[in-house]
């Protein structure tokens, strides 16, 4: 560069008495402004706007931080910079000193999520593997600690500088966010909210020290390792046959009931029959996937006491109560009582006798009526 060339770029510089800085980038988070040899002219103007801050830079040391507004740089509105050694003389010739203008903003939709499974402990299927990502939004909430921080003497700051080191803490700590909030795995998919404020209040200190602030933290989805989610499958195909196992009980119940209002024993059996062979036949299917296993034997049927002739007779086990539903001493109808029982009930409304009036067949079709008790 030529002497002319330099005594050119200095006269323009000098002539330059408004400091401001128009951001339309979207990216930047802290821009320093230029100015030939650092000087400032007394009586310039500095132009801070909505969503700016501007941080002064004396000898290398922070001077003062401007919020939005616009300022006659002398010794009266900046007290600050007076003080300072060799502001003496206030701004009556020009003086060294950097200005940072800091966008103060909120940056949305930053993205964050693990590389790698992050390995957490859940109280239920012990450590587990888990991938999750989300998104934060960011701001500078402290210009003057961002600065001594975070941006150093960079000339332009941006997202991508910081960005990296942001998601980096987020996913450190959200092993430490799983663990403490003891939130179980089975129910992170319905209380992500939740966990990201609890993350997000963990971090409150971390962001601090850059002079930084995430008002949302934001946990879209955590994925379970596919071992896991085989093993949840398998827990609602169990729920399931549970449910039906309760089912086929209920339906045995049901047909006792509506057999005791046919007329005639015959009417009575075909329908505890039938009702029982429809709950043997889902029990069967359902039961026998988890109980099957065990290969035990179904416990004895409890002895019963009957009221026969409105006298109270037994007890009876199974081969004595079969005996009775044979003589029509025992119907559904009939009151049984065993012990557990709170209070006499019919036969009908006990699922355990069902097997015993099932046990006895009806009468033949177009045969002779069965014979009445004696």
């Amino acid at each position: 560069m030529s002497m002319w060339d330099s005594i050119k770029n200095r006269l323009k510089h000098e002539l330059i008495d408004i400091v401001e800085f128009l951001d339309d980038s979207g990216d930047t988070l802290s821009y320093r402004f230029e100015r030939f040899q650092n000087e400032i002219k007394n009586g310039a103007k500095c132009i801070v706007r909505e969503g700016q801050a501007a941080v002064f830079i004396n000898e290398g040391k922070l001077a003062d931080v401007l919020p939005p507004g616009t300022y006659t740089l002398d010794t009266k509105n900046i007290p600050i910079l007076a003080t300072l050694l060799g502001w003496k003389y206030g701004f009556e010739s020009p003086f060294k000193a950097e200005i940072y203008f800091v966008s103060t903003r909120i940056f949305s939709d930053q993205k964050w999520g693990t590389m790698n499974p992050v390995i957490v402990r859940d109280p239920e299927f012990g450590p587990v593997r888990l991938r999750a990502f989300g998104t934060y939004t960011i701001r500078v909430k402290d210009p003057g600690a961002f600065i001594k921080n975070a941006v150093g003497t960079d000339n332009r700051f941006t997202l991508s500088e910081i960005n990296t080191q942001l998601r980096n803490t987020i996913v450190s700590h959200l092993g430490d966010a799983l663990g403490e909030s003891k939130i179980p795995l089975l129910d992170i998919a319905g209380r992500t909210l939740e966990l990201s404020k609890f993350l997000g209040d963990t971090l409150v200190d971390e962001w601090k020290k850059f002079g930084l602030e995430v008002p949302t933290l934001l946990i879209e989805n955590v994925s379970l390792p596919p071992e896991v989610e085989a093993a949840l499958d398998k827990r609602s195909s169990m729920g399931v046959l549970g449910n039906l196992d309760n089912y086929a009980k209920f339906q045995a119940a049901e047909a006792i009931r509506d057999a005791a209002k046919n007329p005639g024993t015959a009417g009575t059996f075909v329908g505890v029959g039938v009702g029982q062979a429809f709950g043997n036949m889902i029990a069967g299917t359902t039961a026998g996937a988890a109980a099957g296993v065990a290969g035990a034997a179904p416990p004895p049927l409890p002895a019963f006491f009957l009221v026969i002739n409105g006298i109270q007779a037994g007890p009876f086990d199974q081969s004595g109560l079969v005996g009775k539903v044979r003589s029509g001493e025992l119907t559904p109808s009939s009151l049984v009582w065993r012990q557990g029982m709170q209070q006499w009930a019919p036969a009908s409304s006990v699922g355990e006798l069902a097997a015993v009036f099932t046990s006895v067949p009806p009468a033949i079709p177009g045969g002779p009526p069965p014979v009445p008790p004696r």
